[in-house]
């Protein structure tokens, strides 16, 4: 027993720890070994060399910043949509009581339930029906459809955790509906907004099956890394992408995270 009077775990249960972590994580460690290796056209283990030199070579290739280009340009516009609808929707949801609540809130979360390959398919049979052609704006309409629902949790739960008082408090003192939201629900939902975003721009920035059935002829980073090891040229160029694939979406997980785990400290909760 440790001197704060907790126990300490047993040696098994530790053990146990460590293997689970090592059989989730192992695979990414790889990645970023053979990102270094010497070895152009196969994977061989152990690396027959490190080098640094597939960093300069992914540098300069274009196609990697065309697809990186139009992978974050649609991971941004996507999360603002999702900002913007995940707000409303939430808002709506935790504050007002009106026939069929519940079933709103169920289809707002629905499209994040199902598999990718179902919502892709209905994207792409409405976009054909519809005679939309496949660009851009599909993309970023597919990708906003499920990106909705990680603002709208964020947000409904932090919504529901803000007293209401406060809100009438504000009203009774004269501020309208926008100075209200500004002044007094904004500063209580900013941190669950922020987070709820950055998770909307990890999940949009790394999506492949919807994106798959929505972008036509273009090519976002997740489907050109697919498409190189499909038809490899330069297998560690791949691995190199990758690398910056889960920095670049670790980076906002972790950082979403440390902002919601004190969401239950907000200003007015409890009066």
């Amino acid at each position: 027993m440790r001197s704060d009077g907790s126990q300490s775990a047993p040696l098994s249960l530790k053990a146990a720890a460590a293997c689970g972590l090592l059989f989730l994580h192992l695979p990414l460690l790889l990645i970023f070994v053979y990102a270094f290796t010497t070895e152009e056209k196969s994977f061989v283990w152990p690396p027959p060399g490190l080098t640094t030199q597939w960093f300069a070579v992914t540098w300069n290739r274009p196609d990697v910043w065309q697809a990186l280009s139009l992978s974050v340009r649609v991971a941004a516009i996507s999360t603002l949509i999702a900002l913007i609808l995940g707000t409303l929707c939430s808002a709506a949801v935790s504050r007002t009581k009106f026939f069929g609540r519940e079933t709103v809130s169920l289809l707002v979360i629905l499209p994040i339930a199902l598999p990718g390959i179902i919502t892709g398919i209905a994207l792409r049979s409405a976009f054909s029906l519809a005679d939309i052609p496949f660009s851009f704006r599909t993309i970023v309409l597919g990708h906003a459809t499920f990106c909705v629902v990680v603002v709208y949790n964020n947000a409904v739960a932090r919504f529901r955790r803000t007293s209401g008082s406060m809100i009438e408090a504000s009203m009774d003192l004269g501020a309208d509906g926008f100075q209200t939201f500004r002044h007094v629900v904004l500063p209580n939902i900013a941190t669950a907004l922020l987070a709820g975003g950055m998770l909307a721009f990890a999940l949009s920035f790394d999506e492949v099956i919807v994106t798959t059935f929505t972008a036509g002829q273009q090519q976002t980073l997740p489907i050109w890394m697919l498409e190189e090891l499909i038809r490899p040229r330069q297998r560690p160029v791949t691995n190199v992408v990758a690398m910056v694939v889960v920095l670049v979406t670790l980076l906002p997980i972790l950082a979403a995270y440390y902002l919601t785990r004190d969401g239950d400290q907000i200003a007015g909760a409890g009066k």
